[in-house]
């Protein structure tokens, strides 16, 4: 999303860095930024990528060093990938070659604002001041790949004097990595693909390897991390300390609420404690510290959500990826919810193809979508998203159902039955097994009193857990640990189940998924 601002002196443009040298009979490959706008809270970056030769350029890749502290927000007309302060561009799938003597833009939101300017500026690898001429690398060698059902990781030998790799499939080009290795991701499962690889430098693209040909398996998706990871709220509830309660139960990983936006397309803890320095990350720190980790939860019930807020799947994925970044996450949870994010067709897909875009910038990441149901399964806009999800080839990992809150007079048959349901929806729009499917699921219960008084014991979370477990699902949650300790008839509140209980006894079963 870019950003204008009214104040003319904010319009001023910086020019950071702008390529002059001369190569040969040509220019050479040259990039420059400027710094479009800036409106105290964040600025917009522009590039300009010029091919001064006179042959046609395959690919290229421009890396920016911020200064300490910026970050980027949303980017539009290139892929963006982010180490660090490093933040290094591609060109999108759909551009075409750079043609002699051409010129291509990209743009970006980063913040803070009062942007200072580049820390430094990388071209293919060199500098951004241009080059040229000289000799093509010659075709990469020792392609080899491994599949999973969704996906395929390649790597080969690096191409003297390349700066950047192009990696094809079935002939199509579908990456652009600087390094030798490369993942392929939302992939048909049960189904060969064709890979080569080029390599690139500043003289141009060089032949193509030799073509390997590579089967994915039989499942589907990224479920290798099996999660227990019940709620922790460090804005409500009186938080309990998470490395007590992780002593106490052997409980290892923790869904951290809520993720939501501080304003435009910036993401916030509760829209309004920092990534870093809050409550929240102090948190997180103690979690990683005792040998456990977290997810963090993306949206919720209430609030102002990033999905409405962020005005393209580009923007939206931009905000996720500050969120992953800031903790270098494994796995990611959106939980859609009510009218502004679930039952908005526009939001619904904005969100899945954000996660799209997730996915092939942070191989092996696990993508979660957490949402309501009824007692049978997914309701329509439920539906609607597990479809959306296929034809915008998503890739999502687990469905998680929340089934409470439908006036259910016994949690654990109506948990069973929607989750049945689920695993019905979700074999026949992909063609999974039962245990495929089930595999893809999750559960994310309500411990003791729910919000229309249903009831769930620990004895019945047992026998969920238990049920979880031998079904092969690979997610299991419940609201809250700030909940999980007792007041038998407190009715529902914030930091207790509502029933008697002795504290964590929920969370101590949950550890046992």
């Amino acid at each position: 999303m870019k950003r204008i601002t009214l104040a003319i002196a904010a319009v001023t443009a910086v020019v950071v860095a702008l390529l002059t040298a001369q190569a040969a009979n040509a220019a050479g490959i040259t990039a420059s930024f400027t710094k479009v706008s800036d409106w105290g809270s964040g600025f917009e970056g522009k590039v300009t990528v010029t091919n001064g030769t006179t042959s046609s350029l395959s690919t290229w890749s421009v890396a920016l060093d911020f200064p300490s502290g910026y970050n980027v927000s949303s980017t539009w007309d290139a892929i963006h990938a982010g180490s660090g302060q490093t933040h290094t561009f591609t060109p999108p799938s759909w551009a075409g070659p750079l043609a002699p003597g051409a010129t291509v833009t990209f743009g970006f939101n980063g913040s803070p604002g009062n942007f200072p300017g580049l820390a430094a500026c990388r071209l293919n690898g060199g500098s951004c001041s241009g080059g040229g001429g000289g000799t093509v690398p010659g075709a990469p060698t020792g392609l080899s790949g491994t599949s999973s059902a969704s996906s395929v990781s390649l790597t080969w030998s690096a191409a003297s004097g390349a700066t950047s790799y192009s990696v094809y499939r079935n002939g199509t080009k579908v990456g652009s990595p600087t390094g030798t290795s490369y993942t392929d991701s939302g992939l048909a499962a049960n189904t060969t693909y064709s890979y080569q690889v080029s390599a690139s430098n500043s003289a141009g693209e060089g032949a193509k390897s030799t073509s390997i040909s590579v089967k994915t398996g039989t499942g589907g998706g990224n479920t290798g991390t099996k999660q227990a990871a019940p709620y922790l709220y460090m804005g409500w509830g009186d938080p309990p300390n998470p490395a007590t309660v992780m002593n106490a139960t052997g409980i290892k990983w923790f869904t951290m609420a809520f993720i939501l936006s501080s304003g435009g397309c910036n993401p916030a803890w509760d829209g309004s404690r920092p990534l870093q320095g809050s409550a929240d990350a102090n948190a997180i720190a103690q979690i990683r510290a005792a040998g456990g980790d977290i997810v963090p939860s993306i949206g919720g019930w209430s609030g102002n959500k990033l999905g409405p807020n962020c005005s393209t799947p580009e923007a939206l994925a931009g905000a996720y990826q500050q969120v992953i970044n800031a903790y270098n996450l494994k796995a990611i949870d959106i939980d859609i919810e009510n009218s502004d994010e679930f039952e908005n067709e526009a939001v619904q897909d904005r969100i899945l193809n954000a996660l799209k875009i997730v996915k092939q910038n942070n191989p092996g990441i696990q993508t979660i979508l957490t949402f309501g149901t009824s007692t049978t399964g997914p309701t329509y806009y439920g539906n609607r998203l597990i479809d959306r999800s296929k034809e915008l080839g998503a890739n999502i990992d687990i469905f998680t159902l929340m089934p409470f809150d439908f006036g259910s007079s016994n949690i654990y048959n109506d948990t069973v039955g929607a989750s049945q349901g689920l695993n019905n929806k979700l074999k026949a729009t992909f063609g999974w097994s039962t245990a495929e499917a089930y595999a893809h699921q999750g559960i994310s219960g309500m411990n003791g009193l729910s919000d229309q008084q249903e009831m769930t014991t620990t004895a019945t979370w047992q026998n969920i857990t238990n049920w979880a477990k031998s079904n092969g699902l690979s997610r299991l949650a419940f609201w809250s640990v700030n909940r999980d300790r007792g007041c038998a008839g407190g009715g529902v509140v914030s930091n207790c189940s509502g029933i008697a209980q002795a504290d964590w006894d929920f969370t101590r079963i949950t550890a046992g998924f």
